[in-house]
């Protein structure tokens, strides 16, 4: 456990490394880790001495970060025992030094550098403060204009991406969280999201701390069982998480109450709905703790019913935009201004647009302002086409803005099937119509492609499903199963939205 003041003293000891190991400003100094406190502390340490913080996602191949650690020409290495014991057969010829994350000792230095020993920086801390640190020495001068962090995308869409950030918008990006969820000093938080994602970084990070939350980090793996007594013990003001979450507890526990057909008749029921609702909200907020009064989303698409569930109840809902490339927000709304289906209105300093327009107003989304990136680090290429002419960045997601600017995203461009007589059809909107199917746990649409020279445009459903929950259901044959959920769907469906092909 570390108190604010001791981490002003961790980062003091580690600037005297820097110093010693002769990291200038502006050197690139990569963290590879699972989350832990010393993620944090070591993140602000390099930010503080205006060096550039390069994060890297711990789950990447020891071979895939070698890589990324000499395509970023990191100069220094944080990395944790998990990763250390895949990466130190790598050759990481570009790094002067390496440093554990567990205590901040050195792993591995090149030779001509000495990283000075424990005692060493002790006796420099005493030399410089010989009545001790306090906050009047607690002064950091940073150019909010300097690149300040590269982010490596997972590469989803290819080979990962150096998404380069300045100051400014990691300034931006906690005051508009600041405006959208105010809290206060002392509240708890439970930072459960990769740190070296940025939507983790922000939401479970940087923001809780610039208010004085005390941050809980979540050193394991978030399984519902390890999620669930976290949150029973710090009892987290916040949870900032992605939609599987909430809809694995959905599925698990109100799934099976709200499909009997006594409480689906009394859902709607004047007088008895609101003392049913409520008792659905005190459960899922007694499951992330019972202090919960902002439960914040994003990454990707929630599902509609869950949705539908949770506004239903006035469980405290916030759905965001955000991309890498914007550090992530871009856009969000409070709970109380949620609108559904929506993922909030522009954050300050930031604004949307679409380009070109079709009838119904749908286009790509394209953004601008502080948030925005300044590049793929040395990838100008990239670069260069994810910007217009104009200034716009292009986010690659198609959608529509409201009349009080609010975005819903419809889908991803690449995603996107053009029907035979020229229909847009989102593969997204069919996946959310069958996403609450019992016994489903991932579901993804595409067009399915030409064999053997001869056309196979139809739309293929593809289904990964729970076994174990088939197996409590007597279900022997998966595909059957499905299979007539798919025909309820197909039965209402436009022509052209009509999935032709089912796979399980």
């Amino acid at each position: 456990t570390y108190q604010y003041k001791d981490v002003a003293r961790i980062i003091e000891k580690l600037h005297i490394i820097f110093e010693q190991s002769d990291i200038k400003k502006g050197d690139k100094i990569a963290i590879a880790s699972r989350n832990c406190a010393n993620w944090a502390v070591a993140y602000l340490a390099i930010a503080t001495y205006e060096a550039v913080v390069v994060s890297i996602l711990q789950d990447f191949k020891a071979t895939d970060i070698a890589k990324l650690l000499e395509h970023s020409d990191s100069k220094m290495l944080f990395v944790g025992p998990y990763v250390w014991r895949e990466l130190q057969e790598e050759k990481l010829d570009s790094l002067s030094v390496i440093l554990s994350m567990v205590d901040f000792s050195p792993l591995r230095s090149q030779d001509g550098i000495v990283v000075p020993s424990r005692e060493d920086v002790d006796a420099i801390m005493k030399e410089k403060y010989p009545n001790g640190m306090t906050s009047d020495n607690v002064q950091y001068s940073v150019n909010p204009d300097d690149l300040a962090l590269i982010n490596y995308t997972s590469g989803s869409t290819g080979s990962p991406k150096g998404v380069m950030l300045n100051g400014r918008s990691l300034s931006n990006n906690v005051e508009a969280a600041m405006l959208i969820l105010p809290v206060e000093p002392g509240q708890r938080v439970v930072s459960m999201l990769p740190l070296a994602h940025s939507f983790g970084q922000l939401a479970d990070f940087l923001y809780p701390i610039c208010v004085g939350t005390h941050v809980h980090f979540l050193t394991k793996s978030p399984t519902p069982s390890v999620l669930l007594k976290a949150m029973a013990d710090v009892k987290p003001f916040m949870v900032a998480t992605v939609p599987l979450v909430i809809e694995k507890i959905h599925k698990k526990k109100l799934d099976p109450l709200l499909s009997k057909p006594v409480l689906k008749f009394c859902w709607y029921m004047p007088g008895v709905m609101n003392l049913i609702r409520g008792h659905v909200k005190k459960s899922l907020v007694k499951a992330f703790g019972g202090q919960v009064r902002y439960f914040l989303c994003g990454g990707a698409a929630m599902s509609p019913t869950v949705e539908k569930c949770l506004m239903d109840v006035h469980f405290p809902l916030s759905i965001g935009f955000g991309m890498t490339e914007c550090g992530p927000l871009v856009s969000g709304n409070p709970p109380k201004y949620f609108k559904r289906r929506s993922c909030g209105a522009p954050v300050p300093n930031m604004e949307a647009k679409i380009d070109n327009p079709d009838s119904k107003g749908e286009g790509e989304i394209l953004v601008r302002g502080e948030n925005v990136m300044l590049g793929y680090y040395k990838n100008d290429e990239a670069t260069q086409a994810a910007f217009t002419e104009d200034g716009w960045m292009r986010t690659g997601d198609l959608g529509y803005i409201d009349k009080k600017k609010n975005i819903f995203i419809r889908g991803r461009i690449k995603s996107m099937i053009l029907g035979a007589s020229g229909q847009n059809i989102y593969p997204e909107e069919i996946e959310d119509a069958l996403s609450a199917t019992p016994g489903l746990v991932d579901i993804v649409v595409y067009e399915g492609k030409s064999r053997r020279g001869i056309a196979f445009n139809t739309i293929v459903c593809e289904i990964y499903p729970d076994k174990t929950v088939l197996e409590e259901k007597g279900i022997t044959d998966a595909h059957a199963y499905f299979q007539k959920f798919v025909n309820e769907y197909n039965k209402t469906a436009v022509p052209y939205k009509k999935i032709g092909l089912l796979r399980v």
